[in-house]
């Protein structure tokens, strides 16, 4: 009996970082952290026990503050293809390396009426995501949204579905909206405007989840998706994943009082998993 070693891959897993860019009396801060992924010519460590070609993932770790030391991060895409070059150039035995940077967002605080220069609120759970992927041949780079929880109190149904014997789920013209946004797209251009673009994203996300006359939460990803894509024309293709977080009107009327559709109890499992993909054609 024999057996072949068809696919391997290591590396490290989540890195964190802050790095602090002092420039006069007005600091910038990168709160993120980093996955590194190696593939490439390391079956003798595990056929062989052989690890002469293996870097290790605490140098990998290593590598992700040295490099943040010399210059501050800025976008973690441009980030994140330093450090996919920095491998590739001085790892002959790598074929591929993938980068993925999750970052935690920031924002001054205000103090008169102007933002604190040295003062940062919490961006919440909300993270700007990025992906680079390179080869000796070519670099790809993704970004992303996640965490994004939105909620909506009107402008929403869901009606006209199919029923069956064990349908119990009630029509409704008028019902709460809520979900965690994560949002993926690829880049159709090699130096996109990365920072421009997430905030133009987001912003048409947003905005049209907002204003959008839903008829399910399957049409107003749609109609979000399609946004993204018509304002940010460096964009090739965006992924939309959306729970629907459920917020289920409690019957009041057992005590005597009337319903008006404004109490409700928000259930975190189980929930319905909407997503799809579009592609610019």
């Amino acid at each position: 009996m024999s057996f072949e070693l068809v696919a391997n891959n290591y590396g490290k897993s989540r890195v964190r970082l802050v790095r602090v860019t002092r420039t006069g009396p007005q600091h910038d801060i990168k709160d993120i952290s980093v996955d590194i992924q190696f593939e490439g010519d390391f079956d003798a460590i595990h056929t062989k026990g052989d690890n002469s070609k293996v870097l290790p993932t605490d140098t990998m770790k290593n590598t992700v503050y040295a490099l943040a030391a010399q210059q501050p991060v800025g976008e973690i895409e441009h980030f994140g293809t330093r450090l996919v070059c920095h491998f590739l150039g001085n790892n002959a035995q790598v074929t591929a390396v993938k980068v993925g940077i999750s970052e935690h967002l920031w924002s001054r605080i205000g103090a008169e009426a102007r933002p604190h220069p040295t003062a940062f609120v919490s961006g919440g759970n909300e993270r700007r995501t990025a992906s680079v992927t390179g080869t000796r041949e070519r670099t790809t780079v993704s970004a992303g949204i996640e965490g994004l929880l939105v909620l909506r109190t009107a402008g929403s149904a869901f009606d006209g579905y199919l029923k069956d014997p064990y349908t119990t789920l009630p029509e409704t013209r008028d019902r709460i909206f809520a979900t965690v946004v994560r949002a993926d797209w690829d880049y159709g251009v090699e130096d996109a405007s990365f920072g421009l673009c997430w905030r133009t994203v987001r912003g048409a996300l947003l905005e049209t989840f907002g204003n959008h006359p839903s008829e399910s939460v399957q049409h107003t990803l749609y109609a979000m998706a399609e946004a993204a894509l018509e304002r940010c024309d460096q964009l090739s293709e965006i992924r939309l994943s959306m729970p629907n977080k459920h917020h289920l009107a409690f019957d009041i009327s057992r005590f005597g009082m009337e319903s008006r559709n404004e109490v409700f109890v928000p259930t975190d499992e189980p929930y319905g998993l909407i997503e799809a993909t579009l592609r610019r054609t």
